[in-house]
């Protein structure tokens, strides 16, 4: 994720019958604007359009209608804005990002702009600045990340509150083997844990006596890496050591040891450090040594490594069995889109049934919709723009893998494709949600309403996967065309500020992000509870 860490210059169709009435966190301001097509749109209020940019966002990553820089500025602006008018609210946005969003380098931006936007206005009230920051750090390499983001953007002096919210988090992720998985000489990180040691004067945890020796050492091997002692009491620096100081010829050996698997993962060896440390080819024995101590991510990023280098029938079924265990894709917190990505580009197909699997365990807080739902998945030219630009996966695919999924466990649902046509999509239940999406096509344009107009036939409920860009030419609002007590549902995956259609009253509802979560906001809509922003919704359960 090292972004900025481098080198560098600068049931019922019928209302809820609660006496709570059911609404959207996402609204619109009733305010009507011209969206990218150049249509009408609903311009949403600045929580609403900070939430959408936020989990649609990846930091620097163009989209079909907006440039990385102007995605970033405008992400950047509202939580400046917001850090200011509503600091509880954004506050809880920025942890909740971070964690159950999972989305790193956003929240990480979030944090710092939030600090710098309270620090110019001289405000006090809400969570400290200190707390905010050190809520977005959730990963060892991250405090080097957020000082990086800040000092590339505003300078070297580094506020306090910045200082201590990162030393929080310092106390909290550094260990042995995050020093030796983030913290290395052949890296290009422009702050390295030593750097940021001396620069946030983090002292140890005093419940960690190890943490003094750990500190030291990084220290040490920061600014004499020539005299640094390894703690003797760290296991696992020491045997890493005692790898790092055999000959070269002597290297290979290990590796293919009984005993081989055990020994690198005892001394925190990962596969990204294997190559260098052997100093020859990633070859089957070496990625059988490595693949027991990879967590699910590495596994699926080399499944094609794998391929080539003749990884074994044995150990593949050993990799297999990880990626589609249910409690591993849990743990994994991987958004669906993963293994979709996986599934595309994996050469064999020893892996497409345990991916196949792995999806459908990462989609399983999907819920079961009760009566007909119609269900619109948009295929128009917009959403075939890559997710990040380190994926090949677009926005049309993963919208089709989740419309797909909702299909597959509703009790009765019309699945379709639109653009500037637009056909049903068949499907049987039990069917695989991989095998349905070769079913998908481009379909061009964005006629949003006209699919409406001829798809909805006393359907229960609405629900389209899109990015909003919708041409008004051809249909005008498609919430019109819904009645107004049957539910709309729309979840918005690229974030762009005007959507198409009204949300945040009565029986329109606006969504954003590619997580499982947010489906589950159907059940208690239509439950009649009260719809909430999923940070406080979580605090209102516990």
């Amino acid at each position: 994720m090292a972004r900025f860490n481098r080198l560098r210059s600068k049931a019922s169709p019928a209302a809820p019958t609660s006496p709570t009435s059911p609404t959207s966190p996402v609204r619109s301001t009733g305010r009507r604007s011209a969206n990218h097509h150049g249509s009408t749109g609903f311009v949403r209020d600045p929580r609403s359009e900070l939430f959408l940019l936020a989990v649609a966002n990846f930091v620097t990553q163009r989209t079909a209608y907006e440039s990385g820089e102007d995605r970033d500025d405008r992400f950047a602006a509202l939580v400046r804005k917001l850090a200011v008018e509503d600091p509880e609210w954004t506050a809880g946005l920025l942890g909740w990002l971070r964690g159950d969003g999972n989305m790193r380098t956003a929240s990480l931006v979030g944090a710092a702009e939030y600090v710098k936007a309270r620090l110019d206005a001289g405000v006090t009230d809400g969570p400290s600045n200190r707390r905010v920051v050190d809520s977005v750090l959730r990963r060892a390499d991250e405090p080097g990340e957020l000082l990086a983001y800040w000092t590339t953007t505003y300078g070297r002096s580094v506020p306090k509150p910045v200082k201590r919210g990162i030393a929080d988090a310092v106390r909290r992720l550094y260990s042995g083997t995050s020093l030796l998985k983030y913290d290395t000489a052949s890296s290009r990180r422009g702050y390295r844990f030593g750097d940021v040691l001396n620069l946030v004067h983090a002292a140890p945890d005093p419940a960690k006596a190890w943490q003094g020796e750990l500190f030291r050492y990084a220290l040490d091997r920061r600014h004499h890496p020539d005299t640094a002692e390894v703690p003797a009491g760290n296991r696992t620096l020491a045997a890493h050591r005692e790898l790092m100081e055999l000959p070269v010829e002597r290297r290979r050996a290990v590796v293919t040891a009984p005993d081989g698997a055990e020994r690198l993962a005892a001394a925190g060896m990962t596969w990204e450090a294997l190559a260098g440390w052997l100093q020859g080819p990633m070859d089957a024995a070496a990625w059988e040594a490595v693949i027991p101590s990879m967590g699910a991510m590495a596994l699926l990023r080399n499944l094609r490594n794998f391929d080539q280098a003749g990884v074994s029938d044995a150990v593949a079924s050993q990799v297999a069995a990880k990626l589609s265990d249910p409690e591993v894709v849990a743990r994994s917190r991987q958004f669906p889109f993963r293994y979709l990505a996986a599934y595309q580009h994996a050469p064999s197909l020893r892996w497409a049934y345990p991916l196949e699997r792995a999806l459908g365990h990462s989609l399983a807080n999907v819920p079961a919709l009760p009566g007909r739902t119609l269900i619109l998945v948009d295929r128009s030219g917009s959403m075939w723009s890559p997710l990040s630009d380190r994926s090949r996966l677009n926005r049309a695919d993963a919208a089709a893998v989740f419309g797909t999924a909702l299909a597959l466990r509703a009790e009765r649902a019309d699945l379709v494709q639109f653009g500037s046509t637009s056909k049903a999509v068949a499907y049987t239940r039990g069917e695989s949600v991989l095998k349905v999406l070769d079913r998908f096509e481009n379909l061009g344009g964005t006629y949003t309403a006209e699919a409406v107009r001829q798809h909805y036939t006393g359907h229960d409920r609405v629900l389209i996967v899109t990015d909003e860009q919708a041409t008004y030419h051809y249909g005008g609002d498609p919430s019109a065309l819904v009645p107004g007590e049957v539910p709309m549902y729309t979840w918005n995956l690229a974030g762009y500020r005007v959507g198409h259609a009204p949300a945040g009253s009565g029986n329109r509802h606006t969504f954003g992000g590619l997580t499982d979560a947010a489906f589950r906001m159907v059940s208690l809509i239509e439950g009649g509870q009260h719809a909430d922003w999923p940070w406080a919704a979580a605090a209102a359960a516990a």
